[in-house]
């Protein structure tokens, strides 16, 4: 997203330098500068990237940018941004746009690439686990560990993994099948588990691998191209459920059932979807013909996915197969393989985003920046604080056993920021904990810790984007002035136009001429079956008194289609024959439509003549509303002066924005060394402290605004 970003405020030259070298202005408003890169941003995704900057549209969106910053000024001169209603909904925007750099998108992007390529492949393993709660104590942790390193050497010493598995895996399952996990992609085991699958040779044993169920070692035992997913239907007979085991004879009923089933399917070509509404006993599936959603490995018991997957052709039928469940038929709907990695990549991001491997996006940012803001911890601080806390038994929760007086301690430092022993103890004291069997204080603290402190790294990060990543700044100001946009406008022009009744009367009875019926006829389009039908209705209709109801029900004594009606105002247009005749009043010729023929009978001419009100509402709304905006916008430049810098404009125009960087005193941005805290201090010291002022460190540059 930020390289996107980026792109939206370039246009043909390199518009970042010049917004960070440059103070120059494209205009101001009230005496407050408008920066050309801000304007930019805004123009620029209005055209496609890459098309040349077009002088007219220039103009066009300079002006419509002069009335949005105008509004914006009002809105600010009302003091609208300083609303708590204002304030909530901008922080709901930031937080959802400040979501993309607050992790590290390049592993994101490395993560939905490792996942495309591991599902383009299968691994078959079997594994052995020791069970380890997440937050189990260093003794019991350390207990667990040694335990699966012993199984491991035993095994590689020549022990049957199997075997092992069977007799000493805490899997439930493992009992039964000796470890096996079957065949299994990318995202479908927890990544670290995943990780050890997809590095670990064919026939090998894994090194020991921990994951949030405990320890593993697992041994691949197979390997094979992705088999993709197949769409199937069946049809099921179960085996019966109420006896303890399943006798010959049980096993003989449901097997002649489904081979009865099964002729019927071949011999006779009875339809599948009926014959499972009729016959299957998966009624979830049975109402739909059978079918089934999509699959892939592992997701199914091995004997229906093999068979379903051995379909080739579509229609194709299985012959019976036997599942643990009974006995089914199926039917091969459609399958596919991995698309290319440009179609599975957005379905792939949202797996991968809520997959445990999304915690590495943050982890990695949490180091960068670590380096980046010199991170140093002050670990005696942290030593000094564990005699001072207990675990309270029932509640887990920690406790203060007497007074810290060491609570002025920095904890540890980043950038120019100090972290004391006090702000992490009020974490610890507030956190709320479930009781576990973990007693031991110094390990708890320690895990509190490493949580907080990323936690106050990312915070850190979050409270500077603005001042780090210029789009990020941009963006934010958009949103910003956009909410004050809306809100002053729905009062002032669109809620206004609607709830101001007498206005609204007023605007319309000064503007009726807007507002006009064209010269109409009063007329009724008169359908006839055919011609002999048409002579009689017209015969009727030449008398001087008709009555157009009791005609109707004589002409269509023997069928209603001899005679329909339409009557109705038409003006030009409306109606095509209407169009055809003479706006006299009277009965026009017949005209021909196929095999019907049409009479058009005028009743009435009316001349050219003012709608009403309700006829027009709507409209007469949004003519109001661009009225009052309109009249809002002269208002607004009357109050405000609006002073446009002609030479940056017609650089701008000319695409020649280089020429005023060149014309510029070269005042190359004060670089500092050192960590960033030293470097933003000594910054401050002889810069001052704005957020105009650039300084450069580590090849990226920063305001020396303090927040």
């Amino acid at each position: 997203m930020k390289n996107v970003m980026r792109l939206l405020l370039i246009a043909a030259v390199t518009l970042n330098a010049f917004a960070q070298n440059s103070s120059k202005s494209l205009l101001t408003i009230a005496n407050e500068e408008v920066r050309v890169e801000e304007f930019l941003s805004v123009y620029n995704k209005n055209r496609q990237i890459g098309d040349a900057l077009d002088p007219k549209t220039i103009d066009e969106y300079l002006d419509l940018f002069v009335n949005f910053k105008l509004k914006v000024k009002e809105a600010e001169s009302l003091r609208m941004d300083q609303e708590s209603a204002f304030i909530n909904e901008l922080a709901g925007y930031r937080k959802q746009l400040a979501k993309p750099y607050l992790v590290d998108t390049e592993i994101g992007e490395r993560l939905i690439e490792e996942a495309y390529l591991r599902l383009q492949t299968e691994v078959r393993a079997s594994h052995i686990l020791i069970s380890l709660p997440e937050n189990a104590s260093p003794e019991d942790t350390l207990k667990a560990y040694l335990k699966i390193q012993k199984l491991r050497s035993e095994i590689n010493a020549g022990a049957d993994f199997s075997s092992y598995a069977s007799t000493y895996s805490q899997d439930p399952s493992a009992k039964a099948n000796g470890g096996d996990l079957g065949y299994f992609s990318a995202l479908y085991m927890v990544y670290p588990f995943e990780n050890a699958a997809f590095t670990t040779t064919k026939g090998g044993v894994s090194k020991i691998i921990r994951t949030r169920f405990g320890y593993h070692i697992l041994k691949v035992t197979d390997t094979r191209s992705s088999r993709g997913e197949v769409k199937v239907a069946h049809i099921m007979v179960k085996k019966d459920k109420n006896s303890d085991g399943e006798s010959a004879s049980e096993t003989s009923l449901a097997k002649n059932k489904i081979e009865a089933i099964y002729k019927k399917l071949v011999e006779e070509n009875a339809n599948f979807e009926e014959m499972a509404k009729q016959y299957s006993d998966d009624k979830k599936s049975a109402s739909n013909g059978g079918e089934l959603p999509w699959f892939g490995s592992n997701k199914m018991v091995e004997s229906f996915e093999n068979t379903a997957f051995g379909l080739s052709q579509k229609n194709a039928l299985s012959k019976p197969v036997q599942s643990p469940y009974g006995w089914h038929i199926i039917k091969l709907i459609d399958r596919k393989g991995l698309g290319s990695f440009e179609e599975e990549k957005l379905a792939l991001k949202i797996r991968v985003e809520k997959d445990s491997r999304s915690q590495l996006k943050r982890s990695s940012l949490v180091n960068q920046l670590k380096e980046e803001y010199d991170y140093q911890e002050n670990e005696l601080a942290l030593a000094a604080l564990y005699s001072h806390l207990q675990l309270e038994p029932l509640s887990g929760r920690i406790i203060l056993k007497r007074p810290l007086k060491s609570s002025s301690m920095v904890l540890f430092t980043l950038a120019e920021k100090t972290y004391k022993l006090s702000d992490f103890v009020d974490y610890l004291l507030a956190s709320e904990r479930t009781a576990t069997k973990v007693n031991d204080v110094q390990f708890v603290v320690n895990d509190a810790y490493s949580k907080w402190s990323e936690e106050q790294i990312i915070i850190y990060e979050n409270a500077n984007l603005e001042r780090k990543y210029d789009d990020f700044r941009l963006l934010m100001k958009e949103y910003r002035d956009g909410i004050l946009l809306y809100e002053l406008t729905d009062e002032r022009v669109w809620s206004k136009a609607i709830k101001d009744t007498t206005g609204l009367k007023t605007y319309f009875q000064s503007n009726k001429h807007n507002y006009m019926w064209p010269p109409r006829v009063k007329a009724k389009v008169i359908n006839c079956l055919n011609d002999k039908v048409a002579k009689k209705v017209a015969k009727q209709l030449k008398k001087k008194v008709v009555n157009f109801e009791e005609l109707q029900a004589k002409i269509n004594k023997r069928s209603s289609l001899n005679m329909v009606v339409e009557d109705g105002l038409y003006a030009k247009g409306d109606d095509d024959f209407v169009d055809q005749v003479a706006w006299v009043q009277g009965l026009s010729k017949p005209i021909k439509d196929n095999q019907n023929v049409k009479l058009v009978y005028v009743e009435d001419l009316l001349p050219k003549q003012a709608k009403l009100l309700n006829d027009v509402r709507g409209l007469v709304i949004s003519d109001f509303q661009e009225s009052l905006q309109n009249q809002w916008v002269d208002e607004l430049r009357s109050k405000y002066t609006v002073v446009v810098n002609a030479k940056v404009l017609g650089l701008l125009k000319d695409n020649r924005l280089h020429e005023l960087e060149d014309s510029v005193e070269a005042q190359e941005i004060p670089k500092y060394t050192g960590s960033f805290g030293v470097a933003f201090r000594s910054a401050i010291n002889d810069l001052g402290s704005s957020k105009s002022i650039m300084f450069q460190w580590n090849n990226k540059n920063y305001t020396t605004e303090l927040k």
